[in-house]
């Protein structure tokens, strides 16, 4: 309950060391520290190309895997 009330709040209780900037959760502070550090953790198995985070990944691989999982209104 406590880490859902800074949704409310605000509060931004973890700081990065290296530039000050503020972060709700600890593991966005983590991922962002990344920035300073130039860490990518994230490897892509088919050619090798990394990420510093997760998401990022998976919206890589599917260039590799043709996966189109959001569709236009408009279009389709």
């Amino acid at each position: 309950l406590t880490e859902h009330r800074r949704t409310h709040t605000g509060e931004k209780p973890f700081r990065c060391d290296d530039c000050g900037k503020s972060f709700s959760w600890i593991s966005t502070l983590t991922e962002h520290r990344r920035t300073h550090t130039g860490e990518k953790p994230f490897r892509c198995g088919d050619c090798g190309k990394s990420f510093s985070d997760r998401s990022t990944h998976v919206k890589h691989m599917r260039t590799h895997t043709g996966e189109k999982p959001f569709r236009c209104g408009d279009c389709g």
